[in-house]
């Protein structure tokens, strides 16, 4: 079973929360069991595929596979270039240095919307990286997942991906 589903905000990636906050699982009417390919913070949005393939979220979650994740980033103050060209470059983290990140400005963002694709995906890594430089993340939405986006799904819907989807994502998968 491979899912795409375009995870909402306060929204938790687990199966199950002690608190009782809302789950992925709320939103996913499945009666087979699935986990999520990684992780969202709660308060990230945007695109998250679910499998029962083990195998096929290893692959895709494996850092030498370089998965292309794109996020759009809304900041608190505008992105100076030099801070662009930063993170351009990887970004030093206590457990070392980011993988060069792609950044761009996002039309009508007035510098405080850009682009940011990662290849890896070390724990809040964005926001780290950003406050690293001085900024806040007011919001974050990731907008593919290796070349697979939410387009036509609402927050909180979801689907199953096609066979060309999943050949896609598989293809990515290789080191």
């Amino acid at each position: 079973i491979y899912v795409l589903f375009n995870k909402p905000n306060d929204c938790i990636t687990t199966a199950a929360d002690e608190r009782g906050r809302t789950t992925v699982f709320h939103y996913l009417k499945i009666k087979r069991r699935i986990f999520p390919v990684g992780r969202l913070d709660r308060k990230t949005t945007g695109v998250l595929l679910l499998t029962n393939d083990g195998e096929f979220a290893n692959k895709l979650m494996h850092p030498r596979t370089e998965v292309k994740k794109s996020y759009q980033v809304t900041l608190d103050k505008p992105l100076l270039p030099q801070d662009a060209r930063r993170l351009a470059a990887g970004i030093q983290l206590g457990e070392g240095v980011t993988r060069p990140a792609e950044i761009f400005a996002v039309p009508g963002g007035k510098g405080k919307v850009v682009g940011l694709v990662i290849h890896e995906g070390k724990n809040r890594q964005i926001h780290r990286m950003l406050e690293s430089l001085g900024y806040s993340v007011e919001k974050l939405d990731r907008v593919s997942y290796a070349g697979i986006s939410y387009e036509g799904l609402q927050r909180g819907e979801w689907r199953y991906l096609t066979k060309g989807e999943i050949a896609l994502l598989i293809a990515n998968a290789e080191p």
